[in-house]
């Protein structure tokens, strides 16, 4: 196959993006090649913005699947962002998946063909709706385009996409891409959560070293979630950008309300949240929302107080924002808080450093003797309290899950035994076995 695309990509996979104008269905493929609903789909225009993808495996072939917001004829503000991203994204693509509607060729698609006349070679033309046999002799019409490549299919039942696979195995010639490739594991995973305009978006870019994630000044501009990964000192990251969080009672439409849920959901791919605050405009309630449910889950945090450069410098800045933290966020007492300007860069190598330090925390396991060495110094330091019948007495405990950290201690007697002596020994956890930086469960049974 003299013509088969040969992968360039990085990371041994060959690149295939979806391209196409709003609203002909690149989402509703997307999610139906991955087999899940990764991508948000509704009825509005323009609902994608960033590019996102997943790994669509078939037949033992994989490719890196990429699904881009729809391109646009009349451009203003956002539209030619999205517009902008998704060229880029088609440009640098090994196999281009162009999305057209088998009932009707619009401006945008005729204005889309010639952009991709040049890029003949890697086009496969992919006629969507095609759900009836009236239809199916409708696809024949879509070759005079000049393309050498096109399937018809139904995204939304799943229809043709066997055909659709077959087209990949012609065109992408799998046979010489090395078997053995470099993709990366992802070790440490992030998620990086906040209110919309905290700089989220800005951090990724500047973390993944490219646009990821269309930045703009419009709240709600990051819809779904952003992936990408990146290398440093040995380890690899993967970086979930996740839509601004805003008060319930704000979140008015369908489509952004599914952006908030599934930023939530990302909480339970991630090791560590990154969680952006705006050091201007400080803490604000639904920043603790956020806190409350990283904590219940047990995953890492960080505060990230983005724009710290933008503030006038006063004596004792940090440690008065410190203090402010623990008083408003007693839950987040233990998560670390670093400056930076996402813009600039000035703080990022210290997140990651802090980001280390969460992570090998998370993982970090004691055994139990030395659990139970450390237990018979603390209740000689203080007693556990009486109760009606005698004193409260803690016999063992041990670590019984790591990532998120969870310890059991087993005691004499359970009802009435005060909250307070749990805490002090979740202090001594902290400060004596090396979990200073990261939330953890400890529970009390009775033996």
């Amino acid at each position: 196959m003299n013509d088969s695309i040969i992968s360039q990509n990085k990371n041994g996979l060959p690149v295939v993006a979806v391209i196409g104008r709003p609203n002909v269905g690149k989402s509703t493929l997307f999610n139906r090649m991955l087999g899940k609903r990764k991508a948000i789909t509704d009825p509005t225009p323009g609902v994608t913005r960033d590019p996102i993808e997943g790994i669509y495996s078939f037949d033992n072939r994989s490719v890196r699947l990429i699904d881009t917001g729809g391109y646009k004829v009349e451009q203003e503000g956002l539209d030619s962002l999205v517009s902008n991203r998704s060229l880029e994204v088609m440009e640098g693509a090994d196999l281009v998946l162009f999305l057209m509607d088998v009932m009707e060729i619009t401006p945008e698609d005729e204005a889309l063909i010639k952009i991709l006349r040049k890029y003949s070679k890697k086009v496969l033309v992919v006629v969507n709706k095609v759900d009836n046999q009236g239809r199916e002799a409708e696809v024949w019409n879509y070759y005079s385009l000049g393309f050498d490549h096109v399937v018809g299919m139904s995204a939304e039942h799943g229809l043709g996409l066997t055909e659709l696979d077959e087209k990949l195995e012609e065109i992408i010639d799998f046979d010489l891409i090395r078997e053995n490739n470099d993709t990366p594991v992802h070790k440490i995973s992030l998620a990086i959560m906040g209110k919309p305009n905290t700089g989220k978006s800005t951090l990724t870019n500047r973390l993944l070293g490219r646009t990821a994630s269309i930045v703009s000044d419009i709240p709600g501009t990051t819809r779904d979630v952003v992936e990408g990964t990146f290398g440093q000192s040995g380890i690899v990251y993967k970086v979930l950008d996740t839509a601004g969080i805003r008060r319930k009672k704000k979140v008015g439409e369908n489509v952004e309300y599914y952006s908030v849920n599934r930023a939530f959901k990302t909480i339970d791919e991630a090791d560590v949240v990154l969680l952006m605050i705006d050091a201007i405009e400080g803490l604000a309630d639904q920043d603790k929302k956020i806190a409350a449910q990283i904590v219940k889950k047990g995953r890492g945090v960080i505060l990230v107080l983005n724009k710290w450069d933008k503030l006038k410098e006063i004596p004792n800045q940090m440690e008065a924002v410190k203090d402010r933290i623990k008083f408003l966020f007693p839950i987040l007492s233990f998560a670390p808080v670093v400056p930076i300007s996402a813009l600039t860069g000035e703080g990022v190598d210290k997140v990651l450093n802090q980001v280390k330090n969460v992570w090998n925390q998370l993982n970090k396991r004691i055994d139990t003797a030395r659990v139970n060495e450390a237990l018979k110094r603390w209740t000689e330091n203080q007693e556990p309290p009486r109760h009606s019948r005698g004193r409260f007495k803690l016999l063992y405990g041990t670590q019984i899950k790591a990532n998120p950290v969870q310890f059991l201690f087993f005691i004499n007697k359970k009802n009435g035994f005060p909250d307070s002596y749990v805490q002090y020994i979740i202090n001594n956890i902290r400060k004596d076995l090396g979990f200073s930086a990261i939330p953890m469960q400890v529970d009390i049974k009775e033996k």
